[in-house]
């Protein structure tokens, strides 16, 4: 198996941080091997999916880069730069790195994902732009309209694996990131099933990255900067996309309505903010009427305080959705 021996002062600087380019390139996996993994994702994938295909076909050199990119064994480096710094980039400096790639290196990556040689078509030195320009018509045109919910699902999933650390350990935050992925204790962090040879990165930089999309990587520079590109979990990339019943809205009113609904597994008060976008103060009154209403309970968990659907709102809110 492959693992990482992490240092506690690794563990210690290590961030949750926000990229819209691994949102970007993690969206266009989903592109390249369209297999929905749940209502929304198929929506959106029917959405785009035509659009894709006609920009790629427009492109026959492009289109075979991505053919090479979709069959590789694993992600090639260049597509992936490894984020450095503590805090969010913006995408156009994000894309700059790809742009920036020495063509022999985007040449070499390639080459080595795909177990041989490059054909003839793919040795020329406008692969990384190429591969840039799609990104950025991507970014553009299928991300960048729904960012600020796509931001929110990933802050409430950062807040979540943060409270995880405060009540658990990293053990307890790390562990369902992506398969094979879990804390073997002793310092080390096991990032994959395969037999490789573990990585001290004792005196590294580690970043967490969440995405929406189901595709993840791991991906590491020369300069000590380590990253872990993981899917937010299931239910809280679905509760971004969920909406309150039409009954339940004219019961509640739509805002109260919407966290009544995202209450179907234990939040924070933080959590609820960053998936509603609501201000913190008007959770805060939607929680004490559901409360006084007895149809929300909390408990304290850790240093934080979770609230909760009670039996009676379970029952109302699948009334509302069957109605």
């Amino acid at each position: 198996m492959g693992w990482w021996q992490v240092g506690a002062d690794t563990l210690a600087g290590s961030r949750f941080v926000v990229s819209p380019l691994a949102e970007t390139t993690a969206s266009l996996f989903a592109l390249l091997a369209p297999s929905a993994a749940h209502p929304g994702e198929r929506a959106w994938l029917d959405a785009h999916l035509p659009a894709f295909r006609a920009r790629l076909a427009a492109d026959p050199v492009t289109a075979r880069l991505m053919a090479a990119v979709r069959t590789a064994r694993w992600t090639a480096d260049y597509l992936v730069p490894t984020p450095t710094g503590d805090g969010e980039r913006s995408f156009p400096a994000e894309l700059a790195e790809i742009r920036a790639t020495p063509t022999a290196t985007v040449h070499a990556d390639l080459a080595e994902t795909i177990g041989g040689p490059l054909p003839s078509a793919l040795l020329r030195p406008d692969l990384q732009d190429r591969t840039a320009d799609l990104l950025d018509w991507l970014w553009e045109r299928a991300v960048r309209p729904d960012w600020a919910r796509r931001r929110r699902v990933m802050e409430a999933d950062i807040i979540a694996r943060t409270e995880q650390v405060g009540r658990g350990g990293w053990a307890a935050a790390l562990g369902d990131m992506r398969p094979g992925m879990r804390w073997l204790g002793e310092s080390r962090l096991q990032i994959h099933a395969y037999d490789h040879a573990p990585q001290d990165i004792s005196a590294a930089q580690l970043l967490f990255l969440p995405v929406t999309p189901r595709h993840r990587w791991v991906t590491w520079d020369d300069r000590g900067h380590y990253a872990v590109v993981y899917t937010c979990t299931g239910t809280l990339a679905e509760a971004g996309r969920s909406r309150a019943p039409e009954a339940l809205g004219v019961l509640l009113g739509p805002a109260r309505a919407g966290v009544l609904v995202l209450l179907g597994a234990p939040k924070s008060t933080t959590h609820l903010v960053a998936l509603t976008g609501q201000g913190l103060g008007s959770v805060g009154r939607h929680l004490k009427v559901l409360r006084d209403a007895g149809l929300v309970g909390r408990r304290r968990s850790g240093r934080s305080v979770l609230y909760y659907r009670t039996p009676a709102a379970d029952a109302l809110v699948a009334a509302s959705t069957h109605e």
